[in-house]
């Protein structure tokens, strides 16, 4: 193992071990179908939330009448008086707490008011996202001190755009390969580094800086982006998400006193873990706007357009698109109100950082599915753009720029393959910390034989639990079972069957590969994707019932659940069934003699349109370097 790697997972287990790990994914992966933990889910209060939909009418109206989705789309920049607007709203300060300026609004109402956005302009929605759910808002809250809070929090919640600083040119989700360096000066440090994809960066007020303290590891501080030093010298352009302000930043020599020092040298991985955690539950929200968006566009279109003599939502092939766009809408709405709402809970729900982690994958993953399948209905139109059908006098649906939106929420605060790991050391963290001393090469014999009697020990309690189960009783979930609407029960009863199956199949993989699971990286992300499959199904079937004890399109919404729980239930089927009968042998040695330039042919006969330079661009100025936009909305 690298360094590099150890040092991953020496934090991943570190964040494991800090108390917040008996959280309904906790559970999940040990097969343990824990609904109490998540239904019936806490009561609003009545006051708070008429303020919050008070708030949410407004923020529709203002998004109707004076957001310009097309305009930031075409000119990749957000009007100064479309801020100015958010702000004067209070759209900048949602999360951030009354006392410091801001409305203090939940998870749940801020979630929906990002999926709101979103529909009218995913990039706005993203912008807003990034200053409330990582920038310095979310570190601050948890980590900062009251002085810090004060000094910072009121300009935020006034419109100050904040920008979180993590990845690199050479370290992306991996904390442990950061480069910036913070040397102690006197009553303060010296920052120096590059930091890389600062979504509002390029026009942000404050910076939430990571770097490295010498002999005392990676910290956090709060810059101000007009210090001496602080230079954008790039701003990045992506396949969607036009006008996000996201950029290259240069620290060179920044000073930065004590005071803006975040929590305790060193402690920036745990700030890190803690503020993507959070931000990870905002991505899912964005994501459910678009499946809504995709839904409505999907029912509109199909039932105007005729084809072979009738409108094309009576074919099946049609049909069954809208099936699973309407399905998996319900679905993200589901798991974006269940993990807001554990965050909303009085007292947190201990491993939130797991259960954001999983709606951030499936959310991602399901909503570009969504969207891909909007193109595929709407066919040419899907792939032209807005402007160009506007332009030849038809509706202007921007169904291409919504799937290349979206493809920012599988590489964003974790790609997909970075999230099926981070979450796979949960699904085996049991496994790891009780099984670690067994397989460690320098471990003594004492530490070995002590961990072979904490092993047996916890297999000898917690295997027989596998065994049976409520799911095996045909009256389990009786609250489910609702006389005259779907069976939920059912989908419930084999989402807890499923539960201990998955454990077991983890079982067998750590006494298969014993110390090497690791490194089986395809079966991990099969028991991710199951275990993912299992959360959204427990999470839908728990907001059809909500809805319905809340008086809320109760039938409608039990149909959804019950439509959706039989396609997440075809696919971790047919993804059980790969964790053992697959080609990850085949495709391993066919990409390493892919590396070996054993089938250089094969690439014979086409051009690289790539321009020279290098893979990762060294920490230089580059020939573009500029002074910053600070773009503080008064």
């Amino acid at each position: 193992m690298s360094v590099s790697a150890r040092g991953a997972r020496r934090i991943a287990q570190g964040a494991r071990r800090d108390g917040r790990a008996a959280g309904f994914a906790h559970h999940l992966f040990l097969g343990r179908l824990r609904m109490d933990l998540i239904h019936p889910g806490p009561t609003p209060d009545p006051a708070t939330a008429r303020e919050a939909d008070a708030f949410l009418a407004r923020l529709a109206d203002f998004c109707r009448t004076s957001l310009d989705g097309p305009a930031i789309e075409r000119d990749a920049h957000v009007p100064d008086e479309t801020l100015r607007g958010l702000a004067a709203l209070g759209a900048f300060g949602m999360r951030i707490d009354p006392a410091y300026g801001g409305l203090g609004l939940g998870h749940v109402p801020y979630h929906r008011a990002l999926a709101l956005v979103a529909s009218a302009s995913p990039a706005v929605a993203a912008l807003l996202a990034a200053h409330q759910s990582t920038g310095v808002t979310v570190p601050l809250a948890l980590h900062g001190t009251d002085e810090q809070r004060r000094a910072f929090l009121p300009r935020c919640a006034r419109g100050a755009i904040s920008a979180f600083l993590l990845a690199e040119p050479d370290a992306g989700s991996d904390p442990s390969r950061l480069a910036a360096t913070a040397t102690p000066d006197g009553d303060g440090y010296l920052l120096d580094g590059v930091k890389l994809w600062t979504t509002g960066g390029a026009v942000a007020e404050l910076l939430l800086v990571l770097a490295r303290v010498p002999d005392a590891g990676v910290t956090a501080f709060v810059v101000e982006a007009d210090a001496p030093g602080v230079t954008v010298e790039h701003r990045s352009a992506f396949m969607g998400l036009r006008g996000t302000e996201n950029g290259l930043v240069r620290l060179h020599a920044v000073r930065v006193p004590a005071a803006h020092r975040v929590g305790a040298e060193g402690e920036g991985p745990r700030i890190a873990a803690a503020t993507l955690a959070a931000g990870r539950t905002a991505l899912p929200a964005m994501c459910a706007g678009a499946g809504k968006w995709c839904l409505r566009i999907a029912r509109e279109w199909s039932g105007a357009r005729v084809q072979w003599g009738g409108p094309i939502a009576g074919h099946e092939a049609v049909g069954a698109r809208i099936a699973f766009i309407a399905a998996t809408a319900f679905a993200l709405d589901a798991v974006v109100e269940l993990t807001g709402g554990l965050a909303d809970a009085p007292a947190p729900a201990p491993g939130l950082g797991v259960e954001s982690a999983l709606a951030k994958l499936y959310a991602g993953e399901m909503a570009w599915r969504v969207a891909d399948d909007l193109v595929q209905i709407r066919g040419g139109r899907g792939y032209e753009t807005a402007a160009s059908l506007t332009a030849r006098g038809e509706r202007g649906v921007p169904a291409e720029q919504f799937l290349r939106d979206l493809g920012v929420s599988r590489v964003h605060e974790g790609s997909a393959d970075i999230l099926h790991l981070l979450i796979a050391r949960e699904a085996i963290g049991a496994h790891l910390d009780i099984t670690g001393d067994l397989v460690a090469p320098d471990a003594s014999l004492t530490r070995k034989r002590r961990a072979g009697l904490a092993a047996g020990r916890f297999y000898a309690r917690w295997l027989p639990t596998l065994a049976v189960g409520r799911g095996h009783l045909p009256l389990a979930y009786g609250d489910f079972h609702i006389s005259g609407y779907p069976d939920l029960a059912a989908h419930l009863r084999w989402a807890e069957r499923s539960a201990r199956r998955l454990a077991r199949a983890t079982f067998y993989g750590v006494s298969r590969w014993p110390g090497r699971l690791e490194a089986r990286q395809g079966f991990l992300a099969r028991v991710v994707d199951i275990g993912a499959e299992l959360f959204a199904v427990a999470a839908a079937c728990a907001h059809a019932e909500r809805l319905r004890a809340a008086g809320d399109h109760g039938r409608t919404a039990y149909e959804l659940a019950d439509a959706f729980c039989h396609q997440a239930r075809l696919r971790a089927e047919h993804d059980f069934r790969a964790l053992w009968h697959n080609a990850d042998k085949a495709d391993v040695t066919l990409a390493a003699r892919v590396m070996d330039e054993r089938y250089l042919w094969l690439e014979d006969g086409v051009l690289d349109p790539s321009t020279p330079g290098p893979w990762i661009a060294p920490a230089t100025p580059g020939p573009s370097s500029r002074k910053n936009e600070h773009r503080a909305i008064r």
